[in-house]
């Protein structure tokens, strides 16, 4: 009922995020402009109350106030270009921590504008040698070569100063602008005690979940099958005691069919035996709906991430079966860097209750994994589950 799609996973990303960090640098060089005038101001007013405490913090509050803005676009420029997340933007209470990242942080900015200028003359001169033969006397090409060499490594370390302006920027935001390391610490505490009682709920769900289907499914069958086999064993008439007996085996083989189905639910063989792909192409094909799967995924996952991404897929795809009305699912796992991203999308109606049973034992099986699991759901579609997983 669906189909699977290898796509290569590594050369392109990277060269996507390269470009995303590089775009960055150009208002991050911005703001470090405003950064470095805010912090020669600051200063010159600041110096003749430099012994007074009190003269000083009232002096420096509208520039606190001011270097509270310039932080807030930095924050939302390393999000967006960097993918860099901190905990929250600098509030007005933040104005002193604020001023010491506005300071700290211009020669970063302005650095990554001096890469970025290499980058130009690099790729200029680099490729100086497709054209500046048809420019330069014959006798001087040496020279073109020359220059084009020279330019083509002036090209490589300004490539690798984009990474090293982007690394330094990232730790200096978190120096200044996260959390300290009690705060961190507390907040971690709190998180892990509400995961651990969100899995906690998820294994007791899982467990009624599977009670209800041996209830109401198996065990029925097995009572129908043994109330046919005692009505065979006393009727008197072989050829009616034949007829139940037949009756009987038909019911043990949907017995059976039901177990497996139970079975598969609480936890795949095949994701052991075969590994996350084979056991995603088992759901496409068994699910009654057209399930296309795109998996981009070039390295072995480590196992817990396999069984949490297994389970999302799984039942992502069995609430839009049962409740979404769609016509066609699509699933796409792929590792960008060490961040596996899981989406399921549907076109169905919408309207998806994130507080539902199914959804919150997913969000806390992803919560377990330090992940982070997102529900899209407007009315009138489409739906979109994602998750991202750490893998490293």
């Amino acid at each position: 009922m669906g189909k699977a799609t290898d796509r290569p996973g590594g050369t392109a990303p990277a060269a996507a995020r390269w470009g995303r960090q590089a775009a960055g640098l150009v208002p991050g060089a911005a703001t470090a402009v405003a950064g470095l005038l805010l912090t020669l101001v600051a200063g010159l007013v600041a110096l003749p109350v430099a012994a007074w405490p009190r003269g000083r913090r009232a002096v420096l509050r509208p520039f606190g106030t001011a270097a509270v803005k310039v932080a807030r676009l930095d924050v939302r420029r390393l999000a967006h270009f960097h993918g860099v997340r901190l905990t929250g933007a600098p509030g007005a209470a933040d104005d002193g921590r604020a001023l010491r990242y506005v300071a700290a942080r211009w020669p970063l900015g302005l650095l990554g504008g001096v890469v970025l200028g290499c980058l130009a003359v690099g790729a200029g001169y680099g490729t100086f040698v497709l054209y500046g033969w048809a420019i330069t006397d014959v006798r001087h090409l040496w020279a073109v070569l020359l220059s084009s060499l020279a330019g083509l490594l002036l090209l490589f370390l300004a490539v690798q100063g984009v990474h090293g302006v982007t690394a330094s920027e990232e730790r200096a935001a978190r120096r200044f602008l996260g959390p300290s390391h009690q705060d961190e610490l507390e907040r971690r505490i709190a998180q892990l005690a509400t995961s651990r009682a969100d899995v906690m709920d998820a294994v007791h769900d899982e467990r009624r979940r599977i009670e209800r289907d041996l209830h109401d499914g198996v065990q029925q069958r097995l009572v129908a099958l043994g109330m046919l086999i005692g009505r065979a064993r006393r009727h008197r008439d072989p050829e009616r005691a034949g007829e139940l007996l037949l009756q009987a085996h038909e019911e043990t083989r949907h017995a059976l069919a039901e177990l497996r189905e139970v079975a598969w639910r609480v936890y795949p063989a095949v994701l052991d035996e075969a590994g996350l792909r084979a056991a995603l192409e088992s759901v496409v094909e068994r699910g009654p709906l057209p399930v296309a799967l795109i998996y981009e995924v070039p390295v072995p996952l480590p196992r817990q991430v396999e069984t949490v991404v297994y389970f999302v897929v799984s039942e992502a795809v069995t609430n839009v079966v049962k409740h979404a009305g769609a016509t066609r699912v699509d699933v796409r796992v792929a590792l960008d860097g060490r961040v596996l991203t899981v989406a399921v999308r549907d076109d169905g109606g919408g309207g998806a209750d994130p507080r539902g049973s199914g959804l919150t034992g997913l969000a806390s099986r992803v919560a377990a994994l330090d992940g982070r699991f997102a529900l899209d759901s407007p009315p009138g579609g489409p739906t979109v589950v994602t998750a991202e997983l750490p893998c490293g």
